[in-house]
């Protein structure tokens, strides 16, 4: 492995730039500074380095590590500033600071509305709201569904507005243990709340408030899913062909997309780098055959930049596809003036510029998996190319594909773990047929838009980019068919995944450098990552919960010993795989329930009495008992299915002090026994406002 002469810190000055933007993004994202106070630390910092530059030559060379210190922290600063800034809920104009029940609302749609099984859905942006006689202008995102009406097309379009009055609700999670933070996703989409609209609920104002460039590319988006859905055949084909060329994924088959996840080739279906990679490949090769863009350096980066950038615009303009563009566009930039710089430099600048444009960035799964992929493969596709020399050129390729996929394996695999519980073994078999198949298909598809205007070329190319399609389906589905395909249920912990990365790079150090210290930290981290994993068996072999679960319209509930568990509630939950995965997998792999077991051996149950380790749990779905002559005491009463029945009928029969209302109940009926609660001073917990009830 290669060490250079010159440390990356010192060759590459945007990662010394890059560390202090990220810590003032985390601290203003954890601890919420006040305005004041940040600016008063802008201040401060800045009047040092002023101060600095008025101290004498000779005294300033002495001290320049105060002068170091002072600019980190003054970027540090104006980070946590921007941070401040760029949250919506921070502006005087946020329409959350006037809202009330009673106001209407004046909303440009922002985006072509989507077509639901149930719904349309669309992203609205907040003009005005009118509060009596008054009208003020605000700003501000929210989500907006349309019933639909009878098979009828909606008739919005981007930049229509309409005006509605209904109550706003706040977007929330699901509340179940280990489960997708969709709160805070869509807070970092700066979309806060949500309404549902009926076909009478809304009206739809005169004019269209459109950007032209915009415009355009939603226009441009429309007609090249025309073509495909036109000249591509087979429903399975046809989403696939949309989501790797624009990242149209609105038509996939959910169980497809799991095939692609496990088997570690989601990234094909996920507009990444590598597409954009393959359209500069191409677009390079192309313009070293024409002359006239031979001679012309400055055009040739200009054009190649344009449709790298229109592409990603037309795709979405994900986190890792803006990353792409950016780097693409320092080397681009690079090559046109002759002028070489570091790879890390480069990814550094693009990560430092993205971070600037939207702090939030840094939690986005995309963004952080793209940038741990690139590094990964600069720093060891080449090491491990040169293990084995090839002379054939195919197996040289072969050869190459192996040795990307492993690389860039190497830092990713923690953070895989840590979001998605799961490794993909058949990793390596899955990149080799899926690079080389997307790649062809890519590139047809990007023939058939150009030549779509003729029709019988057309035609034989959507032929050959559907077979293409379905090969590269079979294969990935017949892979992930194999009984050792993935390997699932791992946990891991942010401090666990800190410490794997911790021991990685001291394990490269040693590597590159054969400093002991670095073989001897990793060792270190090692032991670390031993005693973490005893420390989480024993706490799990001692555990002992149950979990009421938020699955709407649905009663679930697992109760556990150690990693064994029994489920109890609706019996068409266990025949459902997506909803499983979503509400209840990510809290079984959190809590590490390994074991689904028929019965536990400390619970049994009596008609609809629960005990559990010495609790009695009264599960009520009907009012089907006779009045008792004394009160029976329970521990925790649980409500299912809107049993016709009140809270004082209850207490009445039963001494308990906690009432829980799962998520099969309807909404109206939860209000109504949560007042009676607290006229009766009990506790309760509504699972589907508050999350999932544990009891530990």
């Amino acid at each position: 492995m290669h060490q250079s002469a010159i440390p990356i810190w010192k060759s590459s000055p945007f990662v010394r730039l890059l560390l202090p933007i990220i810590s003032g993004i985390l601290i203003q994202y954890n601890f919420s500074l006040e305005l004041s106070i940040i600016v008063v630390a802008l201040i401060s910092f800045s009047l040092v380095l002023l101060l600095f530059r008025l101290l004498p030559l000779a005294l300033q060379f002495k001290l320049q590590v105060i002068q170091g210190l002072a600019i980190i922290f003054l970027i540090t600063v104006s980070a946590a500033l921007f941070t401040y800034i760029v949250d919506d809920r921070n502006l005087d104009s946020w329409y959350g600071h006037s809202y009330s029940k009673d106001s209407y609302l004046v909303v440009k749609i922002n985006e072509p509305v989507q077509e639901k099984t149930r719904s349309y859905k669309a992203e609205g942006v907040i003009l005005d709201l009118i509060i009596g006689d008054s009208v003020i202008a605000c700003s501000g995102k929210l989500l907006l569904y349309f019933e639909k009406d009878s098979g009828n097309k909606i008739p919005l379009q981007y930049g229509s507005k309409i005006i509605f009055k209904k109550s706003l609700q706040e977007i929330s999670n699901s509340g179940n243990p280990g489960a997708f933070n969709y709160k805070r996703y869509s807070a970092f989409q700066h979309i806060f709340h949500q309404a549902f609209l009926k076909k009478n609920d809304w009206t739809i104002l005169k004019g269209v408030d459109q950007i032209a460039f915009m415009q355009f590319i939603y226009e441009t988006r429309g007609k090249v899913l025309n073509v495909l859905k036109e000249y591509i055949h087979g429903t399975n084909e046809l989403a696939i062909g949309e989501a790797l060329l624009i990242g149209y994924k609105a038509d996939l088959d959910k169980d497809l997309v799991q095939a692609y996840s496990n088997t570690g080739v989601v990234h094909i279906i996920a507009i990444s780098g590598l597409h954009l990679g393959i359209i500069y490949f191409i677009l390079m090769k192309l313009f070293e055959r024409i002359d006239f863009f031979k001679r012309q350096k400055l055009l040739t980066g200009i054009t190649i930049l344009v449709c790298l950038w229109l592409f990603s615009l037309i795709t979405g303009g994900s986190a890792s596809v803006l990353r792409s563009a950016v780097m693409f566009t320092c080397v681009v930039a690079g090559k046109s003036f002759d002028k070489k710089t570091s790879v890390y430099n480069s990814l550094a600048a693009s990560a430092f510029l993205l971070l600037c444009y939207n702090p939030y960035y840094l939690w986005d799964v995309g963004f952080q998996l793209s940038y741990c992929a690139v590094i990964s493969i600069v720093m060891f596709q080449r090491p491990i190319l040169n293990l084995f020399y090839v002379k054939k050129w195919w197996l040289k390729q072969l050869w190459n594909l192996v040795a990307i996929s492993l690389a860039a394996q190497i830092l990713t695999f923690p953070i895989c773990i840590f979001y998605f519980h799961q490794f993909p073994i058949v990793f390596l078999l899955s990149n080799i047929v899926a690079v080389p198949l997307s790649t062809g298909i890519l590139i047809g598809e990007i023939i058939l838009i150009a030549m779509a205007k003729i029709a019988f070329i057309a035609k034989y190319l959507g032929i050959i980019v559907t077979a293409l399609i379905f090969v590269m389906n079979y294969l990935i589905t017949f892979i992930n068919s194999l009984p050792f395909a993935v390997y699932e249920g791992i946990s891991f912990t942010i401090l666990t995944t800190l410490v794997i990365y911790i021991a990685l790079f001291c394990f490269i150090n040693w590597l590159t450098s054969k400093a002991s210290k670095g073989l001897i930290a990793s060792l270190l981290c090692l032991a670390v990552l031993l005693v973490l994993n005893a420390f989480t068996k024993w706490k799990v072999h001692s555990q002992e919960k149950m979990i009421v679960y938020n699955v709407p319209k649905y009663s679930a509930m697992d109760f556990s010993e150690g990693n064994s568990y029994q489920f109890i509630g609706d019996s068409s939950l266990l025949t459902d795989g997506m909803l499983q995965n979503f509400h209840l997998k990510p809290g079984r792999i959190q809590n590490h329930f390994a074991n689904q077991v028929a019965t536990l051996n400390n619970l049994s149950i009596s008609n609809n009495l629960i005990y559990y380790h010495g609790k009695k749990i009264l599960w009520v779905s009907t009012h089907d008992w006779l009045p008792l002559e004394e009160k029976l005491k329970i521990d925790v009463i649980i409500l299912s299915k809107n049993p016709r029945i009140s809270i004082q009928q209850l207490n009445k029969t039963f001494e308990c002090q906690t009432f829980v209302f799962d998520a099969s109940n309807s909404l109206w009926k939860i209000v109504q026994w949560t007042e009676e609660c607290e006229q009766l001073h009990l506790r309760c917990h509504s699972v589907s406002t508050q999350g999932a009830f544990i009891m530990d």
